[in-house]
């Protein structure tokens, strides 16, 4: 089945100077590349993005990890897409807890978790299709990715510009 996922190194991969390292091991999938930009990562946004863990205790570490308070102020976002892109991009993530993850995967590789229980992780992927739908919505824009991945409709503000439909 053909999907789409969110990829997103995060602050410690970029301040750790990994995204080579990254790209190489993801580019193992045999995926496309559909959209990629370098985020500097609003408040506004990681709560959105990390709205399902709202009542974890380590919450706000969280929102400020994403945000790059502790590295670098920002993100790199890609969107992988091709047959089983999920599952695919996954398993070379390896386990959320770096701790867990195969020691050949890329949080096994490159993840710590802080004293504060913070997953240093490196890198994010979408965990099925609903959430990658979301998550691509909440870090682009349709003209931003060169494929039609989700209905869009023109919107008329000062300029003229694709929104999500």
């Amino acid at each position: 089945m053909t999907q789409q996922t969110l990829v997103l190194i995060k602050p410690d991969g970029l301040k750790k100077s990994l995204t080579g390292n990254v790209l190489t091991r993801l580019s193992e999938t045999k995926l496309d590349i559909v959209a990629a930009k370098i985020v500097k990562v609003s408040r506004e946004l990681a709560e959105r993005h990390y709205a399902h863990m709202k009542d974890k205790p380590f919450y706000e570490e969280l929102l400020k990890y994403i945000m790059g308070e502790y590295h670098k102020r920002k993100v790199m976002a890609l969107i992988y897409w091709g047959e089983d892109a999920i599952s695919k991009v996954r398993a070379i993530c390896g386990s959320t807890n770096p701790e867990e993850a195969d020691p050949v995967s890329i949080r096994g590789a490159y993840g710590r978790i802080t004293t504060k229980g913070v997953y240093e992780n490196v890198i994010h992927a979408s965990t099925n299709e609903e959430e990658a739908e979301r998550e691509i919505k909440l870090w682009f824009q349709p003209d931003e990715i060169i494929s039609n991945l989700y209905p869009a409709k023109i919107v008329k503000e000062k300029i003229e510009k694709r929104a999500w439909a």
